[in-house]
């Protein structure tokens, strides 16, 4: 019977590691170019925690002579303000190089918008979920638990305000005019975004900027998005941009970490966080 179960658990150990290392040779192959047709594209899926990996992408494929273009394939409901900035911003620098057009999945919605802004195409599927023009700050409060349970926080801070948001205490009316301030300003600043790489009217981009989802038909009818198609469609439009009638696909190489998958869920439920993310 143990034998049994060793030859088990040896039969799966070689199950996984064949899949770890087909992604691998996968992900390899992937990341080189095969000729100067070649369109470099660029994920962006879950919730948008760091830029780091997306800017680098793009960067690097901004700077490969064989990739002629690069198409930004987003599924994601958006996330962080700062690090959605960033890979606006990375974006936009790229744009000055090479033609970036933008694929949107299931979901590009809030900072998932935010950062398609610059393309110089954004396709949409007619279902895809995206809009959601806004920000939300929002943190956990223990302190009724706390004082139920018996346990109290102590803050020695150099200012008022230095514990702003934290979870063992409710704001304060001058706190929360003050958070209000800081949302309200980054808010402006997605309406500028907006308003700047679509040719919308201020106005026009105010009355559907409200935090609402929106389809990618309605989308295109808002003037939120160029065209409606699929993926295979963006890869088409991308070809005819550059004059590629059969352009090859380049992915770049990711590493997998299991520190994420520990770390990231625990960071995303105690920390204080302004983010651009569809709720």
């Amino acid at each position: 019977m143990k034998k049994k179960y060793i030859i088990i658990i040896v039969a799966v150990g070689i199950v996984i590691l064949a899949a770890f290392l087909g992604l691998f040779f996968k992900q390899a192959f992937q990341g080189l170019p095969m000729s100067e047709g070649s369109i470099g594209v660029v994920e962006v899926e879950d919730v948008i925690l760091a830029s780091k990996t997306t800017v680098k992408e793009l960067d690097r494929f901004a700077e490969d002579p064989g990739i002629r273009a690069i198409i930004l394939r987003i599924d994601s409901p958006g996330g962080g303000v700062a690090a959605s900035q960033e890979i606006y911003d990375a974006v936009k620098r790229v744009r000055e190089k090479k033609k970036v057009v933008v694929s949107m999945g299931a979901v590009a919605a809030s900072g998932g918008y935010y950062i398609a802004l610059p393309a110089d195409r954004i396709v949409a599927n007619p279902s895809t979920i995206t809009g959601s023009i806004g920000v939300i700050l929002e943190f956990p409060v223990f302190e009724e638990l706390f004082k139920k349970i018996g346990i109290r926080y102590e803050v020695i801070k150099s200012r008022d305000h230095k514990d702003i948001g934290s979870p063992f205490r409710t704001i304060t009316k001058e706190e929360r005019g003050l958070l209000e301030g800081v949302i309200k300003d980054i808010y402006e600043q997605f309406i500028d975004a907006t308003v700047d790489n679509r040719g919308l009217t201020r106005d026009s981009v105010y009355r559907i900027a409200d935090g609402r989802i929106l389809t990618g038909r309605q989308a295109w009818k808002f003037g939120l998005v160029d065209t409606l198609g699929s993926f295979a469609d963006a890869v088409d439009i991308c070809g005819k941009l550059v004059g590629i009638e059969n352009p090859n696909l380049v992915y770049p190489l990711r590493r997998f970490s299991f520190m994420d998958m520990l770390t990231k869920p625990m960071e995303k439920l105690i920390m204080p966080r302004i983010q651009y993310l569809w709720k």
